[in-house]
């Protein structure tokens, strides 16, 4: 662990990027059809349970990253080798996002530019941010949260003024009932992107005041939680269900609609910085996390050495994880769904919470006697 602290609200904004991150890429939820505000809302409800799993660990371990409290938990043998495979996961999904990234620039504004040449770009920013450390990274968040919303404001007060909102495409409320959202939020926006924050348990220990790790967990994903809500709102209004789920990036679609006065049009490129801010800070996370992570299983004093290595792996994974989008997208949906997200995000932790407290009632209790 690098000596750093970071503050609360920082910790939030960098939640609230995250969580965000490519997730306003994607028809978030389109399965639930013009009900997908209500799966993602849903989601989001249910993730507050596994964070309150996620933050008594960190209650127990406050200064520890989950790589020492799993090996104290489970023995050195069996904790090493789950805290491997988070890393690996972390790299992982750090990978998958990274793609997105690449997609969407080629789709976008770069056809000809060969996909590995995208990523490289940003792989290359990422690994320079990771090398100055946590505090730099919260810094960098404080300033592009400010411009990222000023972008989404701005974005929303002219799709209002085109009068591009039809909420007749939201109805009807419920129409197959309540089962096919419910079904949507537990398989789906539960895990991507609520459940992705477990990477945040190895950014708790830098915070300065543990006492608002709970609240500003909570918090985050309450507004991100809200803005995918508002977003999938408007795309689904602007675009009816049929385009929303059709189309590779639904807010681009909704964006390059919007045409206020015959002169204001064309903003494709406000959605992309926005896309870019968001994607750049959840691909730094996941990697600052495998990084600190590696560094301390393997006992690596200076993490910082990881960077090019490891940014390296997670480069050519991310171009060799699937040959097309229409792929990456059904691997990440539902083969990652059932062999990562069920097991690591809502299996293991409930898990290390029971034996951590048994551990820990048991200590009390020969402390007594």
């Amino acid at each position: 662990m690098e000596k750093a602290k970071i503050s609360a609200s920082q910790l939030f904004i960098l939640m609230v990027l995250f969580e965000l991150g490519s997730a306003l890429l994607v028809p978030l939820a389109i399965r639930a059809k013009q009900d997908a505000w209500l799966a993602i809302l849903f989601g989001m409800l249910g993730s507050f349970v596994l964070f309150l799993v996620y933050h008594k660990l960190y209650t127990y371990y406050p200064n520890l990253l989950p790589m020492e409290y799993m090996q104290k938990i489970l023995g050195k043998a069996m904790g090493t080798v789950l805290a491997f495979v988070y890393i690996l996961y972390f790299m992982y999904d750090a990978s998958r996002v990274l793609r997105d990234f690449g997609e969407m620039l080629l789709t976008f504004a770069y056809p000809d530019t060969p996909l590995f040449i995208a990523n490289a770009l940003l792989m290359l920013v990422i690994i320079y941010t990771i090398r100055k450390g946590i505090e730099v990274i919260a810094r960098s968040g404080e300033l592009l949260f400010i411009f990222m919303y000023v972008l989404a404001v701005a974005g929303f007060i002219l799709i209002i003024s085109s009068g591009l909102i039809d909420f007749k495409n939201l109805q009807p409320v419920l129409e197959e009932g309540l089962l096919p959202w419910v079904k949507v939020a537990l398989s789906e926006t539960l895990y991507f992107p609520f459940t992705e924050a477990i990477v945040f348990t190895m950014i708790l220990p830098y915070l300065n005041d543990s006492k608002k790790a709970k609240v500003t967990m909570l918090c985050a994903t309450g507004l991100s939680g809200i803005n995918l809500t508002i977003t999938m709102l408007i795309n689904i209004s602007v675009l009816g269900v049929d385009l929303t789920a059709r189309s590779q990036f639904p807010l681009l679609s909704t964006v390059q609609s919007i045409q206020v006065a015959d002169f204001l049009e064309r903003l494709d490129v406000f959605f992309m910085l926005a896309m870019v801010i968001g994607i750049f800070f959840k691909v730094t996370i996941l990697f600052y996390a495998a990084t600190i992570g590696t560094a301390n299983l393997f006992k690596i004093k200076s993490p910082s050495r990881l960077a090019y290595p490891l940014g390296i792996v997670v480069l050519f994974l991310s171009v060799t994880i699937a040959s097309n989008f229409q792929e990456h997208l059904h691997e990440g949906l539902y083969i990652a769904k059932f062999i990562l997200h069920i097991p690591l995000f809502t299996i293991i932790p409930p898990i290390l919470l029971f034996i951590a407290f048994l551990q820990k009632r048991k200590g009390h209790g020969s402390k007594h006697l």
